[in-house]
């Protein structure tokens, strides 16, 4: 009874529009309310709140955002943009194969969908569309491929599931290269055979930017774009040697960003650099206050044992492994397109690890699972973050970039089923 006072609470503080994090330490609150001698007081979710945010894992986080829109303002999507295209951009859809790649990479810098969507979508897109490429189609390429940001470490949703379940962050992030690299390489062939069959690319215009990008030089290309390649190889180098901890890691991108975008690069300057500062902080204050609530209500809720009593109601339900992982995804899926990926990962792991767990389901494959799924909603409407993001780079509506990113969305179904039943992809390079 007392978890659907729990839920009542919750869903009706959102109902008021009360923020999703003040919602959920609305809703630890309860139990206290209904029983004042349960353990759960209103000191305990102080302590809890308090002690949440306590942590050097959670430190990355700001960090890993702080890097990631330091590289964004400081035009390093252009950069890898032009090595890719010098590299595929004669192939059948060689410049939205390009736009993939180059979020596949970015991915391993912000850490982040929206972010990877907003910087590549506004240094590729505009490219796009003088290249002949429908606007609403490169918006659609950059908001399906700005779901990589999310799979590919150091991801921001790797290191939140680590919280919640204490799963190792190296782990998680070495567990999401594979899928990253596979959902990129499916998105890559459906390009290929797209524009193959139809036939419908400007090669006149083409053929003129491979041109210029010839005259400029490989080895000018690929020395412009060089810091940027290295910025995953410094930062994900260091996590995997075992030289830092994600946290250390996180701290020598902020440095590396701000050496490479200040001092080599030259395009942020210091009042820039100021200006970044505060929006990153503005950008993780809400965050932060998310996830001290969040695990508050987590530790509420395991205390009442409310998500070992689910879990068992599940278990007993769907005594099929194949069937619950097929439900688990229809459950992500319709999350990840009304929830933003963090909240989405804050409500829904504490409930499903431990019938993951009972049906023998590794938890670094849960992560993935969990990620992979919720990377599908950021472009899925009605709510698509990514289509957000790239629908105002276009002029035109995140239903319309949507219903374009349509068969973007078959590719990654197609890969998170395969993700889904082949799970030494996610564990093959977890040691």
């Amino acid at each position: 009874m007392t978890a659907i006072w729990i839920l009542i609470a919750f869903l009706a503080a959102l109902v008021l529009s009360v923020p999703l994090g003040v919602a959920m330490g609305i809703a630890g609150l309860i139990p206290s309310f209904i029983d004042p001698g349960v353990a759960g007081t209103i000191q305990f979710v102080a302590r809890s709140t308090f002690g949440a945010v306590n942590s050097t894992v959670i430190l990355a986080i700001p960090l890993f955002i702080l890097s990631g829109a330091i590289m964004t303002h400081g035009g390093l999507a252009k950069r890898l943009f032009d090595i890719f295209a010098l590299a595929v951009g004669k192939i059948p859809g060689g410049m939205p194969c390009a736009v993939i790649i180059t979020c596949l990479f970015y991915g391993a810098i912000s850490g982040s969908g929206a972010a990877t969507s907003a910087a590549v979508g506004a240094m590729c897109i505009p490219i796009l569309t003088e290249l002949g490429y429908d606007k609403e189609y490169s918006g659609s390429v950059v908001a399906a491929a700005g779901g990589l940001g999310i799979i590919i470490p150091p991801s921001v949703p790797f290191i939140m599931y680590s919280l919640v379940t204490s799963v190792s962050v190296p782990k998680l992030f070495i567990a999401g290269i594979i899928p990253g690299v596979l959902i990129a390489l499916i998105m890559v062939i459906y390009t290929i055979i797209r524009f193959k069959t139809k036939k419908d690319e400007n090669k006149e215009m083409i053929d003129k930017m491979n041109r210029e990008l010839k005259q400029r030089g490989v080895l000018r290309v690929l020395k412009d774009g060089f810091w940027a390649i290295m910025t995953p190889v410094i930062i994900l180098g260091g996590i995997y040697s075992g030289i830092v901890t994600p946290t250390e890691a996180a701290c020598i991108s902020v440095v590396y960003a701000i050496i490479i975008c200040v001092f080599v690069y030259k395009t942020v300057n210091f009042r820039k650099l100021i200006e970044i500062f505060m929006t990153s902080v503005k950008t993780f204050a809400p965050i932060g206050i998310l996830l001290a609530f969040a695990m508050a209500l987590m530790k509420v809720l395991t205390m009442l044992n409310i998500p070992a009593d689910i879990g068992n109601f599940v278990a007993s339900a769907f005594d099929n492994k194949i069937l619950f992982l097929l439900l688990l995804n229809l459950v992500l899926l319709a999350l990840g397109m009304v929830i933003d990926v963090g909240p989405a990962i804050l409500i829904i792991v504490p409930i499903i690890l431990p019938v993951a767990l009972s049906f023998g389901i590794d938890p670094v494959h849960l992560g993935v699972l969990t990620t992979v799924n919720l990377a599908i909603g950021l472009v899925s409407p009605p709510f698509g973050m990514t289509l957000f993001v790239t629908a105002p780079l276009v002029q035109s509506t995140p239903v319309s970039i949507g219903k374009k990113a349509f068969p973007y969305i078959i590719c990654l179904l197609f890969a998170i089923a395969l993700i889904t039943y082949i799970p030494p992809l996610s564990l093959m390079l977890v040691s």
